[in-house]
């Protein structure tokens, strides 16, 4: 494993952790290191040592913070912890009302979502702009904008703002338009207009939001199934590599039968690409056979086209 794999392992589960310590949850170390993955030793290190300026207290081998401190983490603690995760760039702005919105309020009150630890660079001309977003989606008040696209410009009027997401590094706007919920990239908005007309939130949308890990936001999704062969079978069992992962069956020759729901071939094709020849598209039907032949046009060298219509 490279260093920088393991910095984002190591940042990963630092941001984890610190945010179930603020919600006063009791943490076991072993627990903890079958999780991640690592050995106790490690966990034992992050409380004791990475997290030393917590204050940490101890109770029948788990960790805790004290009743007092639940939800009061001061701007200098986030930073230190930022600092020494690897994280700090993955907010726009380290501000005092920032860090109380991402630590202290509740997930469903929260305008913001994090899944990942990487991030891209946001230059402090976004900031406003990224606040705007923010406090649009706290008091539930409809926007326009305008959206750079491929084929240029677009303007969105009236769209109802629920989550900005960090997917991966990069940073979306999940609102419903038109009775749909769809992701924006935030990078790509041109202006914004927040205004006065407020929204009631459906509890079916902000689930979505919370059982979704992607930014594919299409509610009709395609079940896509997988063999993984003996090679790959641990990444796979050790973790979900693929949306909505499911082991439907442990194969006698060490493979697993692997499940999951996508909304466009672009969701899974990469993955499977990424561990190829260890892993086989078994349905739908003709999906493995269509990324084979993209394959054999880009060796060739001839044009390939995007695949969109085989799911």
């Amino acid at each position: 494993m490279t260093a920088t794999a393991d910095h984002d392992h190591l940042a990963k589960r630092l941001t984890i952790i610190l945010r179930r310590l603020n919600e006063g949850k009791k943490l076991s170390p072993q627990a903890l290191a079958e999780e991640f993955g690592v050995h106790i030793r490690t966990i034992q290190r992050d409380l004791t040592e990475r997290f030393d300026f917590l204050s940490l207290n101890k109770q029948d081998g788990c960790y805790h913070l004290p009743p007092s401190s639940l939800g009061k983490f001061q701007l200098a603690d986030v930073e230190r912890f930022a600092s020494l995760a690897g994280v700090k760039g993955l907010f726009p702005a380290l501000t005092s009302e920032f860090l109380r919105d991402w630590l202290h309020t509740r997930l469903e009150d929260s305008a913001l979502l994090v899944q990942g630890t990487e991030f891209e660079a946001l230059g402090h001309d976004r900031q406003p702009l990224f606040r705007q977003l923010e406090q649009a989606i706290v008091q539930r008040q409809a926007i326009s904008f305008a959206y750079q696209k491929d084929s240029g410009p677009k303007t969105y009027t009236e769209l109802e703002p629920y989550k900005l997401i960090n997917h991966q590094g990069v940073w979306y706007l999940a609102a419903v338009d038109g009775g749909q919920m769809k992701a924006f990239t935030f990078s790509k908005l041109l202006w914004l207009d927040v205004l006065p007309r407020q929204f009631a939130r459906e509890m079916h949308q902000e689930q979505m939001l919370l059982d979704e890990d992607s930014i594919w936001l299409n509610a009709h999704k395609t079940e896509v199934v997988l063999k993984v062969s003996k090679p790959a079978a641990h990444y796979f069992a050790r973790r979900k590599l693929i949306a909505a992962q499911t082991i439907e069956k442990h194969l006698e020759d060490g493979g697993l039968i692997v499940s999951g729901k996508v909304a466009h071939p672009n969701q899974i094709l990469p993955i499977v690409r990424y561990w190829l020849p260890h892993v086989r598209i078994i349905s739908p039907e003709g999906l493995q056979a269509e990324m084979e032949r993209e394959m054999r046009a880009y060796l060739s060298g001839a044009p390939v086209a995007v695949n969109g219509s085989v799911l």
